[in-house]
């Protein structure tokens, strides 16, 4: 779905109300912006953060970040012992 919208004079803009009810978006829902190959890209925060998360777990083979770190500092108390 596209949807063009205009820019007020303090740079907000307002959500069609088809787009939100596509995304299923309430009032108050957080939303994350970025800027991607000269883009705004726009997308409900959930979907974000999931998104990163899984970029974060391929990079690492599935383990996470927090058991890695996890499995650092125990061979270093291990190496200290």
């Amino acid at each position: 779905m596209d949807a063009t919208v205009v820019m007020g004079r303090q740079g907000r803009i307002v959500v069609p109300r088809a787009v939100r009810d596509l995304l299923g978006l309430q009032p108050g829902d957080e939303l994350h912006l970025c800027v991607r190959d000269g883009q705004l890209v726009l997308s409900p925060r959930n979907d974000a953060v999931a998104a990163l998360q899984a970029l974060t777990v391929g990079l690492r083979g599935g383990r996470s970040i927090v058991d890695e770190l996890l499995e650092e500092r125990r061979r270093e108390v291990e190496a200290e012992g």
